[in-house]
Protein backbone atom coordinates (compact mmCIF):
# COMPACT_ATOMS: atom_id res chain seq x y z
CA UNK A 1 0.00 0.00 0.00
CA UNK A 2 1.07 3.46 -1.42
CA UNK A 3 1.34 6.20 1.25
CA UNK A 4 0.87 9.67 0.42
CA UNK A 5 0.97 13.34 2.58
CA UNK A 6 -1.15 15.79 1.50
CA UNK A 7 -0.38 19.24 3.27
CA UNK A 8 -3.38 21.64 3.62
CA UNK A 9 -5.49 18.39 3.38
CA UNK A 10 -8.64 20.51 4.68
CA UNK A 11 -9.13 22.38 1.94
CA UNK A 12 -10.94 22.18 -1.40
CA UNK A 13 -8.08 20.35 -3.20
CA UNK A 14 -6.95 18.43 -0.19
CA UNK A 15 -10.13 16.90 0.64
CA UNK A 16 -10.62 15.70 -3.20
CA UNK A 17 -7.06 14.61 -3.71
CA UNK A 18 -7.61 12.46 -0.73
CA UNK A 19 -11.00 10.87 -1.83
CA UNK A 20 -8.99 10.11 -4.90
CA UNK A 21 -5.89 8.53 -3.27
CA UNK A 22 -8.59 6.57 -0.70
CA UNK A 23 -10.23 5.29 -3.78
CA UNK A 24 -6.42 4.26 -5.40
CA UNK A 25 -5.92 1.70 -1.70
CA UNK A 26 -3.46 4.66 -0.75
CA UNK A 27 -2.47 4.92 2.85
CA UNK A 28 -3.04 9.12 3.00
CA UNK A 29 -1.58 10.97 5.82
CA UNK A 30 -3.08 14.75 6.22
CA UNK A 31 -0.80 18.07 7.65
CA UNK A 32 -3.76 20.36 9.31
CA UNK A 33 -2.71 23.55 11.09
CA UNK A 34 -4.50 23.79 14.62
CA UNK A 35 -7.66 25.59 15.23
CA UNK A 36 -9.30 26.78 18.13
CA UNK A 37 -12.54 25.62 15.66
CA UNK A 38 -12.93 22.39 13.88
CA UNK A 39 -11.63 23.05 10.66
CA UNK A 40 -12.03 19.39 8.40
CA UNK A 41 -15.58 19.83 7.44
CA UNK A 42 -14.33 19.18 3.69
CA UNK A 43 -13.16 15.74 4.88
CA UNK A 44 -15.22 14.70 7.93
CA UNK A 45 -17.29 12.24 5.63
CA UNK A 46 -14.20 10.09 4.27
CA UNK A 47 -12.62 10.85 8.33
CA UNK A 48 -12.86 7.83 9.86
CA UNK A 49 -11.38 6.85 14.16
CA UNK A 50 -7.58 5.91 13.42
CA UNK A 51 -8.08 3.53 15.99
CA UNK A 52 -10.08 1.58 13.46
CA UNK A 53 -8.15 -1.58 11.88
CA UNK A 54 -9.61 -0.38 8.27
CA UNK A 55 -8.40 3.08 8.36
CA UNK A 56 -6.13 4.81 6.17
CA UNK A 57 -6.52 8.44 6.70
CA UNK A 58 -4.40 10.21 9.26
CA UNK A 59 -4.16 13.86 10.51
CA UNK A 60 -1.05 14.95 11.93
CA UNK A 61 -0.98 19.23 13.40
CA UNK A 62 1.39 20.72 11.87
CA UNK A 63 2.09 24.34 10.23
CA UNK A 64 4.52 24.35 6.66
CA UNK A 65 6.37 27.67 8.32
CA UNK A 66 7.72 25.22 11.00
CA UNK A 67 11.00 23.38 8.93
CA UNK A 68 11.26 20.85 11.86
CA UNK A 69 7.87 19.65 12.24
CA UNK A 70 7.90 18.63 8.76
CA UNK A 71 11.21 17.02 8.69
CA UNK A 72 9.59 14.90 11.84
CA UNK A 73 6.45 14.37 9.81
CA UNK A 74 8.51 12.82 6.80
CA UNK A 75 10.51 10.76 8.98
CA UNK A 76 7.90 9.19 10.86
CA UNK A 77 4.88 8.50 8.01
CA UNK A 78 8.42 7.99 5.16
CA UNK A 79 5.66 9.00 2.45
CA UNK A 80 5.83 7.96 -1.25
CA UNK A 81 4.25 10.48 -2.25
CA UNK A 82 3.92 14.13 -1.23
CA UNK A 83 1.53 16.76 -2.44
CA UNK A 84 1.96 20.05 -1.32
CA UNK A 85 -0.84 21.81 -1.49
CA UNK A 86 -0.86 24.53 1.95
CA UNK A 87 -0.57 28.38 1.42
CA UNK A 88 -2.36 31.39 1.68
CA UNK A 89 -4.61 31.47 -1.14
CA UNK A 90 -6.65 34.39 -1.79
CA UNK A 91 -4.69 37.37 -4.57
CA UNK A 92 -6.40 39.84 -2.20
CA UNK A 93 -5.68 39.05 0.92
CA UNK A 94 -2.10 38.74 -0.48
CA UNK A 95 -2.27 42.37 -0.52
CA UNK A 96 -3.15 43.35 2.70
CA UNK A 97 -0.93 40.80 4.20
CA UNK A 98 2.25 40.39 1.99
CA UNK A 99 4.39 38.84 4.65
CA UNK A 100 2.20 35.74 5.92
CA UNK A 101 1.58 35.35 2.33
CA UNK A 102 5.30 35.02 1.56
CA UNK A 103 6.01 32.94 4.76
CA UNK A 104 3.67 30.44 3.87
CA UNK A 105 4.07 29.99 0.08
CA UNK A 106 8.16 30.29 -0.21
CA UNK A 107 9.43 29.05 3.30
CA UNK A 108 6.50 26.54 3.14
CA UNK A 109 7.60 25.32 0.29
CA UNK A 110 11.55 25.41 1.23
CA UNK A 111 10.43 23.47 4.19
CA UNK A 112 9.01 21.24 2.80
CA UNK A 113 11.56 20.36 -0.09
CA UNK A 114 14.51 20.44 2.96
CA UNK A 115 12.47 17.86 4.73
CA UNK A 116 12.27 15.35 1.51
CA UNK A 117 16.17 16.06 0.98
CA UNK A 118 17.31 15.24 4.45
CA UNK A 119 15.61 12.45 5.01
CA UNK A 120 16.88 10.60 1.83
CA UNK A 121 13.86 8.82 0.87
CA UNK A 122 12.45 8.58 -2.90
CA UNK A 123 9.68 10.57 -2.17
CA UNK A 124 7.46 12.11 -5.41
CA UNK A 125 6.78 15.46 -4.79
CA UNK A 126 3.59 17.55 -5.84
CA UNK A 127 3.97 21.38 -6.25
CA UNK A 128 0.88 23.50 -6.04
CA UNK A 129 2.15 26.10 -8.27
CA UNK A 130 -0.52 28.96 -9.63
CA UNK A 131 -1.62 31.01 -13.56
CA UNK A 132 -1.34 33.36 -11.05
CA UNK A 133 2.13 33.67 -12.01
CA UNK A 134 1.51 34.37 -15.69
CA UNK A 135 -0.03 37.78 -14.27
CA UNK A 136 0.16 40.23 -17.01
CA UNK A 137 1.41 37.65 -20.25
CA UNK A 138 -1.18 37.14 -22.83
CA UNK A 139 -3.52 34.21 -23.66
CA UNK A 140 -3.41 31.32 -24.03
CA UNK A 141 -1.14 30.41 -21.45
CA UNK A 142 1.12 27.40 -21.58
CA UNK A 143 4.18 25.97 -20.07
CA UNK A 144 6.70 27.89 -22.37
CA UNK A 145 4.35 31.11 -21.18
CA UNK A 146 6.82 33.63 -19.68
CA UNK A 147 5.59 34.77 -15.56
CA UNK A 148 4.76 38.48 -15.00
CA UNK A 149 3.24 38.14 -11.71
CA UNK A 150 0.90 41.21 -10.37
CA UNK A 151 0.62 40.38 -6.86
CA UNK A 152 2.18 39.16 -3.67
CA UNK A 153 0.53 36.01 -3.81
CA UNK A 154 1.59 35.23 -6.93
CA UNK A 155 5.45 36.06 -6.94
CA UNK A 156 5.90 34.06 -3.94
CA UNK A 157 4.08 31.35 -5.87
CA UNK A 158 6.70 32.03 -8.47
CA UNK A 159 9.80 32.21 -5.92
CA UNK A 160 8.34 28.57 -4.58
CA UNK A 161 8.08 27.51 -8.01
CA UNK A 162 11.81 28.78 -8.91
CA UNK A 163 13.19 26.54 -5.53
CA UNK A 164 11.14 23.40 -6.88
CA UNK A 165 12.69 23.78 -10.50
CA UNK A 166 16.18 24.43 -8.52
CA UNK A 167 15.86 21.15 -6.45
CA UNK A 168 15.11 19.10 -9.17
CA UNK A 169 17.75 20.21 -11.39
CA UNK A 170 20.49 20.34 -8.44
CA UNK A 171 19.44 17.53 -6.51
CA UNK A 172 17.28 14.80 -8.84
CA UNK A 173 14.17 15.41 -6.56
CA UNK A 174 11.46 13.78 -8.52
CA UNK A 175 9.87 16.90 -8.71
CA UNK A 176 6.34 18.18 -10.89
CA UNK A 177 4.73 20.97 -11.11
CA UNK A 178 1.44 21.63 -11.19
CA UNK A 179 0.67 24.91 -13.36
CA UNK A 180 -3.31 25.09 -12.12
CA UNK A 181 -5.91 27.18 -13.86
CA UNK A 182 -8.65 28.12 -11.26
CA UNK A 183 -10.11 25.52 -10.39
CA UNK A 184 -13.45 25.45 -8.20
CA UNK A 185 -16.44 23.25 -6.31
CA UNK A 186 -19.57 23.64 -3.99
CA UNK A 187 -16.26 22.93 -1.68
CA UNK A 188 -14.28 26.30 -2.45
CA UNK A 189 -14.00 28.75 -0.05
CA UNK A 190 -16.66 31.21 0.16
CA UNK A 191 -14.55 34.45 -0.20
CA UNK A 192 -13.70 33.27 -3.44
CA UNK A 193 -14.91 35.04 -5.96
CA UNK A 194 -17.40 31.98 -7.47
CA UNK A 195 -18.76 31.02 -4.35
CA UNK A 196 -19.27 34.26 -2.97
CA UNK A 197 -21.56 35.00 -5.97
CA UNK A 198 -23.17 31.38 -5.63
CA UNK A 199 -24.18 31.21 -2.24
CA UNK A 200 -25.38 35.09 -2.31
CA UNK A 201 -27.61 34.34 -4.96
CA UNK A 202 -29.11 31.36 -3.68
CA UNK A 203 -29.95 33.57 -0.42
CA UNK A 204 -31.05 36.49 -2.20
CA UNK A 205 -33.28 33.96 -4.54
CA UNK A 206 -34.34 32.40 -0.45
CA UNK A 207 -34.97 36.40 0.78
CA UNK A 208 -32.11 35.91 3.31
CA UNK A 209 -29.93 38.53 1.41
CA UNK A 210 -30.61 42.03 -0.82
CA UNK A 211 -27.55 42.79 -2.19
CA UNK A 212 -24.59 41.32 -3.69
CA UNK A 213 -20.93 43.58 -3.74
CA UNK A 214 -18.60 42.63 -6.20
CA UNK A 215 -15.11 44.37 -7.84
CA UNK A 216 -13.71 44.04 -11.08
CA UNK A 217 -16.29 42.26 -13.28
CA UNK A 218 -14.11 41.87 -16.41
CA UNK A 219 -11.84 39.84 -15.30
CA UNK A 220 -11.55 36.57 -17.40
CA UNK A 221 -10.76 32.91 -16.09
CA UNK A 222 -10.42 29.57 -17.33
CA UNK A 223 -12.65 28.00 -14.75
CA UNK A 224 -12.52 23.92 -14.24
CA UNK A 225 -13.43 21.71 -11.36
CA UNK A 226 -11.29 20.93 -8.93
CA UNK A 227 -12.24 17.42 -8.67
CA UNK A 228 -10.38 16.90 -12.37
CA UNK A 229 -7.35 18.64 -11.49
CA UNK A 230 -6.28 16.83 -8.57
CA UNK A 231 -6.60 13.54 -11.17
CA UNK A 232 -3.85 15.40 -13.02
CA UNK A 233 -1.55 16.10 -9.92
CA UNK A 234 -1.66 12.35 -9.51
CA UNK A 235 -1.01 11.58 -13.18
CA UNK A 236 2.31 13.83 -12.68
CA UNK A 237 3.69 11.70 -10.42
CA UNK A 238 2.80 8.43 -11.93
CA UNK A 239 5.45 9.61 -14.79
CA UNK A 240 9.06 8.47 -15.63
CA UNK A 241 10.37 11.95 -15.62
CA UNK A 242 9.05 14.82 -13.37
CA UNK A 243 7.45 17.69 -15.27
CA UNK A 244 5.98 20.72 -15.49
CA UNK A 245 2.36 20.69 -16.41
CA UNK A 246 -0.49 23.56 -17.32
CA UNK A 247 -3.82 22.18 -16.07
CA UNK A 248 -6.57 24.14 -18.15
CA UNK A 249 -9.82 23.46 -19.99
CA UNK A 250 -9.02 25.78 -22.90
CA UNK A 251 -12.18 28.06 -22.08
CA UNK A 252 -12.45 31.63 -20.17
CA UNK A 253 -15.37 33.10 -18.94
CA UNK A 254 -15.43 36.70 -17.51
CA UNK A 255 -16.73 37.41 -13.53
CA UNK A 256 -19.51 38.87 -15.52
CA UNK A 257 -20.28 35.43 -17.17
CA UNK A 258 -20.21 33.91 -14.93
CA UNK A 259 -22.50 35.94 -12.44
CA UNK A 260 -25.08 35.82 -14.85
CA UNK A 261 -25.28 32.18 -15.14
CA UNK A 262 -25.67 31.93 -11.37
CA UNK A 263 -28.29 34.61 -11.42
CA UNK A 264 -30.28 33.10 -14.89
CA UNK A 265 -29.93 29.40 -13.39
CA UNK A 266 -31.83 30.82 -10.24
CA UNK A 267 -34.37 32.90 -12.22
CA UNK A 268 -32.92 36.66 -11.08
CA UNK A 269 -31.76 39.19 -12.85
CA UNK A 270 -28.77 40.09 -11.52
CA UNK A 271 -28.81 44.23 -12.48
CA UNK A 272 -31.21 44.29 -9.69
CA UNK A 273 -29.02 43.04 -6.91
CA UNK A 274 -25.35 43.42 -7.83
CA UNK A 275 -23.75 46.50 -6.90
CA UNK A 276 -19.94 47.58 -7.34
CA UNK A 277 -17.52 48.17 -4.35
CA UNK A 278 -14.23 49.70 -4.68
CA UNK A 279 -12.99 47.70 -1.37
CA UNK A 280 -13.46 44.27 -3.85
CA UNK A 281 -10.68 46.07 -6.71
CA UNK A 282 -7.11 44.58 -6.77
CA UNK A 283 -4.77 47.26 -6.48
CA UNK A 284 -3.48 45.55 -10.07
CA UNK A 285 -5.44 42.99 -12.28
CA UNK A 286 -4.35 39.90 -13.53
CA UNK A 287 -7.12 40.57 -17.01
CA UNK A 288 -7.18 37.05 -19.19
CA UNK A 289 -6.17 33.78 -18.18
CA UNK A 290 -7.13 31.13 -20.60
CA UNK A 291 -4.67 28.03 -20.34
CA UNK A 292 -3.43 25.40 -22.99
CA UNK A 293 -3.28 22.48 -21.66
CA UNK A 294 -2.08 20.06 -24.70
CA UNK A 295 1.01 19.12 -23.03
CA UNK A 296 -0.89 17.29 -19.95
CA UNK A 297 -3.73 15.62 -22.62
CA UNK A 298 -0.56 14.30 -24.67
CA UNK A 299 1.83 13.32 -22.23
CA UNK A 300 -0.78 12.38 -18.86
CA UNK A 301 -3.90 11.56 -20.80
CA UNK A 302 -5.39 13.83 -18.79
CA UNK A 303 -8.66 16.18 -19.77
CA UNK A 304 -11.22 17.48 -18.02
CA UNK A 305 -14.45 16.06 -17.29
CA UNK A 306 -16.71 18.95 -15.83
CA UNK A 307 -17.76 21.39 -18.62
CA UNK A 308 -18.52 25.41 -17.55
CA UNK A 309 -21.98 24.87 -17.37
CA UNK A 310 -21.76 21.46 -15.22
CA UNK A 311 -19.66 23.61 -12.16
CA UNK A 312 -22.14 26.33 -12.27
CA UNK A 313 -24.96 23.68 -11.79
CA UNK A 314 -23.20 21.96 -9.12
CA UNK A 315 -21.81 24.80 -7.31
CA UNK A 316 -25.76 26.26 -7.21
CA UNK A 317 -27.59 23.38 -6.39
CA UNK A 318 -25.06 22.81 -3.43
CA UNK A 319 -25.64 26.46 -2.10
CA UNK A 320 -29.02 26.43 -2.65
CA UNK A 321 -29.44 23.23 -0.19
CA UNK A 322 -27.03 25.76 2.52
CA UNK A 323 -29.88 27.92 2.18
CA UNK A 324 -32.48 25.84 2.61
CA UNK A 325 -31.19 25.21 5.91
CA UNK A 326 -30.96 28.60 6.69
CA UNK A 327 -34.09 29.32 6.03
CA UNK A 328 -35.22 26.29 8.31
CA UNK A 329 -33.41 27.67 10.93
CA UNK A 330 -34.67 31.25 10.59
CA UNK A 331 -37.82 30.78 10.72
CA UNK A 332 -38.00 27.45 13.33
CA UNK A 333 -36.45 30.93 15.42
CA UNK A 334 -39.23 32.73 14.58
CA UNK A 335 -41.96 30.41 16.24
CA UNK A 336 -43.83 31.36 19.51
Amino acid sequence: MRKALISGITGQDGSYLAELLLSKNYEVHGIMRRSSSFNTGRIDHIYNDPREESCRLFLHRGDVTDGMRMRELVDKIQPDELYHLAAQSHVQVSFEEPIYTTQTIMNGTLNMLEAVRSSGLPVRFYQASSSEMFGSSPPPQNEDTPFRPLSPYATAKLAAHNLCVMYRECYRMFIACGILLNHESPRRGETFVTRKITRAATRIKLGLQDKLYMGNLDAKRDWGFAGDYVHAMWLMLQQDKPDDFVIATGRSESVLDFLESVFCSLGLDYREYVERDERHVRPLEVNHLHGDASKAERVLGWKREVRFEQLVHMMVESDMQLARKELLIKESQCLP
